[in-house]
């Protein structure tokens, strides 16, 4: 019997939504406290085996195709048979992005969901690397995953946080490698540049940003970000305004160059700049000598609607934080599943698609770009707070690839 006959008999035989409500409970809500709950989880681990041991015995494979059952859903079970036709690879690396995808400030009062924690521990406990990759700084980062993923986990020596969209690497366990300063590499002309930008862009800010925007506490980005909810109107009112500051801001700092060149240049480069300049002061009819292009082209704006103004490095970015990550882990041939919902992930996602190391998923309100990319690859896109439904799929990917 092939494994699709094999998965078609699975779900139409037996009851796997309701064996995966049991390993749930298994698994999210373990026994503690009284006697009354030890007594419950241990009727709920009873009936868990009874229901896998009756797969056990039906297949040649049951041990396997139990686990499947209880963990995955028919069609993540298929979407990861899909995929192991196409790809023919397990996954064996998960490069995952944290804000409005692992969690989301809309439903889940920025916690990562219970059920995503605990299968990011299945998956790992089953010898699977992570890497979580953020913008955020490393100290803000580091606290909340390991409070949520707990401290052995992280110093496991496969775990990193490729932190600040790729400033800094920072992989537990591995000595001299444990934290990696990536900008220290960089030209000290940029860095020289980028801590003249830092010290100005809040004191010599237009009073709007300068009452309505902090900078986020990062070592080397500079990220205006609002004092106000992220997505408010008000929100992107002040960012649009950072946006345009922070343009003319760089074009003073960097020698042999104007404002006005900037706008020009990051206009042509990126359509959601130039719809702001287009509503706001406009874009100016002014050339960019080629010497300006050519540093600008190492420098990235980066502009996220209603939640933050940016400049960084092009050198500097999750690509190359996720790379930096890969080699301190000594994941030599790399098959990702990379999960993000920003520019900065697509990149990610790009490099991976480039260079047959992984695949992409996105919650269904990514940024449009994320999205045409995921959809024109495999599909995989899910629901607000629902990561959970990707790791189980990789579950189910990596046990059907050990199949023969």
């Amino acid at each position: 019997m092939n494994r699709y006959d094999a998965l078609y008999r699975l779900y139409d035989e037996f009851d796997a939504d309701t064996l995966r409500e049991y390993q749930e409970l298994a698994d999210v809500f373990p026994a503690i406290g009284s006697r009354v709950a030890l007594d419950q989880w241990k009727e709920v681990r009873d009936e868990l085996d009874r229901r896998k041991t009756a797969i056990r015995d039906a297949f040649p494979v049951g041990e396997t195709f139990a686990a499947i059952a209880a963990n995955a859903s028919r069609e993540e079970a298929f979407t990861a048979l899909d995929l192991l036709g196409k790809y023919d690879r397990a996954v064996n690396v998960l490069v995952l992005d944290v804000d409005e995808t692992l969690r989301s400030a809309g439903r889940t009062d920025n916690e990562i969901p219970r059920e995503t924690l605990s299968l990011l521990t299945k998956l790992h406990e089953d010898g699977m690397p992570l890497v979580i990759c953020t913008g955020q700084t490393l100290e803000n980062v580091k606290g909340f995953i390991t409070q949520g993923l707990g401290n052995e986990l992280v110093h496991s020596e496969r775990f990193s946080i490729v932190y600040e969209a790729g400033n800094g690497v920072f992989t537990p366990g591995h000595g001299s490698e444990t934290k990696r300063l990536l900008y220290d590499d960089l030209d000290p002309e940029v860095r020289g540049m980028f801590d003249e930008i830092r010290s100005r862009v809040l004191p010599e800010a237009p009073e709007r940003v300068h009452q309505y925007c902090h900078l986020q506490g990062n070592e080397f980005t500079v990220t205006l970000k609002p004092n106000f909810q992220t997505g408010s109107d008000r929100a992107v009112e002040v960012i649009d305004e950072a946006l345009v500051y922070l343009l003319d801001l760089l074009g003073d700092a960097l020698d042999g160059a104007t404002g006005e060149q900037v706008r020009v240049h990051y206009a042509a480069s990126d359509p959601e700049i130039r719809g702001i300049l287009e509503r706001g002061p406009g874009v100016p009819d002014a050339e960019v000598p080629d010497d300006v292009r050519e540093r600008l082209e190492r420098l990235e704006v980066g502009y996220y609607e209603g939640d933050a103004a940016e400049l960084g490095s092009y050198e500097l970015d999750k690509v190359a934080g996720v790379e930096a990550a890969l080699d301190v882990l000594d994941i030599e041939e790399p098959f990702s599943l990379v999960m993000g919902d920003s520019k900065s992930d697509l990149r990610v996602m790009e490099w991976a698609a480039a260079e047959d190391a992984g695949i992409a998923a996105a919650p269904n309100h990514a940024s449009e770009v994320v999205l045409d990319h995921v959809l024109e690859t495999d599909e995989l896109v899910f629901e607000r707070d629902g990561a959970a439904s990707m790791l189980r799929m990789v579950y189910a990917l990596d046990r059907l690839a050990g199949l023969e």
